[in-house]
Order: C-alpha cells, then sequence, then structure tokens
C-alpha cells in the first residue's frame, strides 16, 4: 500500500448471502482499484477488508448501502483495519 492508502474493515448484514453479494462485491472493488477481500459469516453478514485510495473506499462503502439486485442491505459498519501483507488482488475467502 502506498502512502495514500488505507484499509477499512467492513461488515454488511441484511439479506446479503445467497445474492451473489461477494462476486459483485469482488467485480466492484477490482473495478474501482482496490485490493483485499471479502467473505461470508456464520451470523448471514458479509464482511469485507478493502484497502486503496480514500476516494475509492468512500465509493465501494457507498455501493456497499446499495448492494447487488437481489440484496436487501440493513446495515454497513466500517472500521480502520490493517492488511497483513500488501495484497495484490481482490478475493472471495473462507
Amino acid at each position: 500500500m502506498s502512502d495514500h492508502d488505507k484499509a477499512v474493515r467492513v461488515r454488511i448484514s441484511g439479506k446479503v448471502q445467497g445474492v451473489g453479494f461477494r462476486f459483485w462485491t469482488r467485480d466492484e472493488a477490482v473495478r474501482l482499484g482496490l485490493t483485499g477481500w471479502v467473505r461470508n459469516e456464520e451470523d448471514g453478514a458479509v464482511v469485507a477488508v478493502i484497502a486503496g485510495p480514500d476516494s475509492a473506499i468512500s465509493t465501494m462503502i457507498e455501493r456497499f448501502r446499495r448492494g447487488p439486485s437481489g440484496a436487501s442491505v440493513s446495515g454497513v459498519e466500517t472500521e480502520a483495519a490493517q492488511l497483513e501483507k500488501n495484497p495484490t488482488d481482490f478475493h472471495i475467502t473462507r
């Protein structure tokens, strides 16, 4: 990550599993030039860590509030995050 990049952990709740949310997240993040990961949580939420320029992160958070068609987002929580290493892509993880 460059000096201008940061990382944010985002927890999205609502009807966000079984609607392609992780694949949509990966596609949107790649379009915005973000790196990181996304996964389903056992409680039905989706969690992502996104890293990149502030403006791209802000755009992605706004997109999380809408989600893909079929999703019904009821909450988006964010907090500062640290990435263990410098990621070069955005991937879906378990």
